[in-house]
């Protein structure tokens, strides 16, 4: 069974508004006193907002039709109805509202964040609202209106200020569990990251997070292997880190092939406008800065891999960082590098 669920269409209508109401005022010895029906109630909000302890859209894949409260109808007596209850629901920092044909509605990324889907209907006025020096009892109420309904397609994308991106097995998962308190699924079979991960790296005074996103593979950008689903994952960390498999077994597979297979994928994948840089523009996500890590240099052919392969990256302009997810070597150095 799924735990993490990163898209969702979402099925929101807010209460319809309660009917007004037909009533007349009676007393003893004055049987015709005036109308005195009162207003219906206004229907209940759908709002989406954002909650710390909100992580996945899980719950919304699993029932994805909400419906908030009707508003109450109007009575005698002057009395309104009771207004439907607005219904709050919940999602994790960094979710996207579009329309089901891609328009951006709302970008939630900080706690408290909020938006309405859908808007409840407005109450039915009574026959007491409805009078007037020309008709002064009317018999007639109207109705409360039906509140919005709508689709919305509910993206989540992670914050993170650095993301993990390379080839399955590169060692993204054990390089996060090994900077990190994060513990992810880790195994020696590709794709064994199904959902991105989260770590929170403390280097010196400055403290950040970092993303592991699934495994990338070329075609990835066109909907190949997982990376369509993910990429999106790493549209708003401000940096990246390429992790390089420097101990492959794979004889058609190198470091400076799989870095070139990757640059290519970033570039073609469309970026929307979730990242900002410090002057408004947008920064795509290849032209964001990089760092390079040569990952498995405890293995023999890993650390002649990582020399061989080393001052042609630095050439191109990379700083490059030979390190050891499982022997920890050159950790210290990537983490402040990174911060």
């Amino acid at each position: 069974m799924a735990s993490f669920v990163d898209r969702v269409v979402l099925h929101v209508s807010g209460g319809t508004g309660g009917h007004g109401c037909v009533s007349v005022h009676r007393e003893k010895f004055k049987p015709l006193g005036g109308p005195d029906g009162g207003n219906g109630g206004n229907g209940g909000d759908v709002i989406l907002r954002v909650d710390p302890q909100t992580t996945t859209l899980l719950d919304y894949h699993h029932a994805p039709h909400r419906h908030a409260t009707n508003g109450g109808p109007g009575m005698g007596d002057w009395r309104g109805g009771k207004n439907g209850e607005t219904l709050i629901l919940p999602v994790p920092v960094g979710t996207v509202v579009k329309t089901k044909s891609g328009d951006v509605l709302a970008d939630l990324v900080s706690e408290g964040a909020e938006y309405i889907a859908a808007a409840g209907g407005i109450g039915g006025l009574g026959n007491a609202s409805l009078s007037s020096q020309k008709r002064r009892a009317p018999g007639f109420a109207l109705l409360g209106i039906e509140g919005e309904s709508s689709d919305l397609v509910l993206e989540l994308k992670s914050i993170a200020d650095i993301a993990l991106v390379g080839f399955p097995s590169a060692g993204k998962s054990s390089l996060i569990a090994a900077m990190s308190a994060a513990r992810p699924k880790i195994a020696d079979y590709p794709f064994t990251t199904l959902i991105p991960n989260l770590g929170v790296v403390q280097a010196g005074e400055v403290r950040f997070t970092i993303a592991d996103v699934p495994g990338l593979i070329e075609g990835a950008s066109e909907g190949k292997g997982l990376g369509h689903h993910f990429l999106r994952h790493v549209e708003r960390c401000a940096a990246l880190v390429h992790v390089l498999d420097c101990g492959t077994l794979e004889s058609d597979r190198d470091p400076l092939s799989d870095l070139a297979i990757i640059e290519a994928e970033l570039e073609k994948y469309a970026v929307d406008m979730s990242y900002s840089g410090t002057d408004g523009e947008v920064v795509p996500l290849n032209h964001r800065p990089r760092l390079v890590a040569l990952n498995k240099v405890d293995l023999p052919d890993g650390k002649d891999m990582a020399e061989f392969v080393r001052p042609e990256l630095e050439s191109r302009g990379y700083k490059v960082f030979e390190i050891s997810a499982t022997s920890h070597e050159g950790l210290r150095q990537l983490g402040f590098a990174m911060a």
